[in-house]
């Protein structure tokens, strides 16, 4: 019978080849494939059955050997690793068929991409859309295969990567890393598997922006996770969406757009920063939807995480805004989940018997009654720059010692002073917006900032929305 079966043998692993396939290199009269794959078949061949096996490169060699064999009346099948039609040999087949005018039966038999079995090796990477690019230069030019990987980025496609590395093509792949940075976060993960399925087998995972394309070769499968795509124990996972149905709420509704809205956000910063400070960040934006704070947002050194544990230590335990709008502002979800107290002393009654007598303002005089009763908390200012500045005077008293500052009043008086004021306090965790600018809802949401740092890896706000 004259017919070619063109047969994916997977990955590499006997344990991968599909019952199809085996039946197919066992009824086959000749098998003809490239001479490294003919080890994992070799137990099912049938005796007599001719064997050919080519070196690298010689595809088309291949194929006109499976043509000539099969138009003498042979059943052959022709093997590719992984699928025969990706990068396999099933596209060459049927275009040397129409080139021959061959009327030999052809079919094919899929088998285990190695994308497949690299991505079952690193969890579920591959749960929502995806595409497949090789950076091989081969037969495909270069620009074609970048504005590929640009429109895969763009698209915020899950991508596999295949021929990612060779001798002499060692560039590549830190184009397609730098173009995938441009549009993508730098904690985006990213996994890969080097000989998939066999015994040499090594898997590991990181971010896009760690990746280093130096621990690659031309054995390694690389997956690049999308916008959704996370790590958990070791694990890329990429959602497909079924959690996200159940939550029919409005409040995951608003949850839902705050986290596109951050995703958004992240693909326009002009660069990458510890997740630290780029939480807050992503806070400042989205409340003002300015992106100057990428310039003007100031933060200590894991200032946000360092607040956050001592919210979840217990060690701190009120905030103090000097107006009430900036207590409006922090959610009281978040407030009642972890235990906080948020507290404006500027409707208090002893704040008019203060003012009466002193040259005060008022949210000066409520600060001066937090810091009696509240010495240690966490003090967040969006309006008074006067207020501020009495926090600092406490503060070189002795009398004040803050948890934590977040200093953003907004006006055109004393405002850039009281900010560089806070400055030289140096033991004290502080998340400063510098300039002019500032204001309720920026101080408010830099407080949310602090109390869901915790959701930040996974670039999931809102949850106490």
């Amino acid at each position: 019978m004259k017919r070619i079966i063109i047969a994916g043998i997977g990955p590499g692993s006997k344990e991968d080849i599909t019952p199809a396939v085996l039946e197919a290199v066992q009824e086959a009269d000749a098998i003809v494939g490239y001479k490294y794959y003919f080890q994992f078949i070799e137990a099912y061949v049938k005796p007599g059955c001719e064997c050919i096996d080519t070196g690298m490169k010689k595809e088309r060699e291949r194929a006109e050997q499976a043509f000539e064999l099969a138009e003498q009346g042979m059943t052959v099948c022709v093997i590719s690793s992984g699928d025969a039609g990706i990068y396999g040999m099933a596209p060459l087949i049927y275009e040397m068929a129409k080139e021959r005018n061959s009327n030999v039966e052809i079919s094919v038999l899929p088998g285990i991409s190695a994308f497949q079995k690299a991505a079952s090796l690193l969890g579920a990477p591959i749960g929502h859309d995806l595409c497949i690019i090789s950076l091989s230069d081969l037969m495909t030019p270069w620009e074609v295969i970048e504005r590929r990987i640009k429109a895969a980025a763009t698209g915020d496609f899950v991508t596999a990567v295949y021929n990612p590395k060779s001798h002499g093509r060692y560039w590549q792949l830190y184009r397609l890393q730098d173009l995938f940075l441009q549009e993508r976060s730098a904690d985006t993960p990213v996994g890969y598997v080097r000989q998939a399925g066999r015994d040499e087998q090594e898997i590991k995972v990181t971010t896009l922006a760690a990746f280093d394309p130096e621990d690659v070769d031309m054995f390694t499968v690389i997956l690049i996770g999308n916008s959704q795509s996370y790590i958990s124990d070791s694990k890329i996972i990429t959602p497909r969406g079924y959690y996200r149905e159940q939550q029919k709420d409005s409040d995951k509704v608003g949850q839902n757009i705050m986290i596109e809205s951050f995703r958004t956000i992240t693909g326009e910063l002009k660069k990458d920063y510890p997740i630290d400070h780029k939480w807050a960040l992503l806070h400042a934006i989205h409340t003002t939807a300015d992106f100057e704070m990428e310039d003007i947002l100031y933060t200590d050194e894991g200032a946000v995480e360092t607040l956050y544990n001592k919210v979840k230590d217990g060690t701190l335990k009120t905030i103090i805004t000097d107006v009430t709008m900036v207590t409006s502002g922090i959610r009281k979800g978040a407030l009642q989940r972890l235990g906080i107290e948020a507290k404006c002393y500027l409707a208090d009654p002893r704040v008019a018997e203060m003012t009466a007598p002193q040259d005060i303002t008022r949210t000066q005089a409520g600060i001066r009654l937090a810091v009696e009763e509240h010495p240690d908390a966490l003090f967040a200012f969006g309006n008074a720059p006067t207020a501020l500045m009495e926090l600092c005077e406490l503060i070189r008293k002795g009398i004040a010692h803050p948890a934590g500052i977040i200093a953003a009043p907004v006006g055109f008086v004393h405002v850039k002073e009281s900010k560089h004021m806070v400055k030289p306090f140096k033991d004290i965790p502080k998340i400063i917006v510098e300039g002019r600018k500032g204001g309720s809802n920026l101080a408010a949401t830099l407080c949310n900032a602090i109390l869901t740092f915790d959701d930040a890896a996974q670039l999931k706000p809102g949850r106490d929305l």
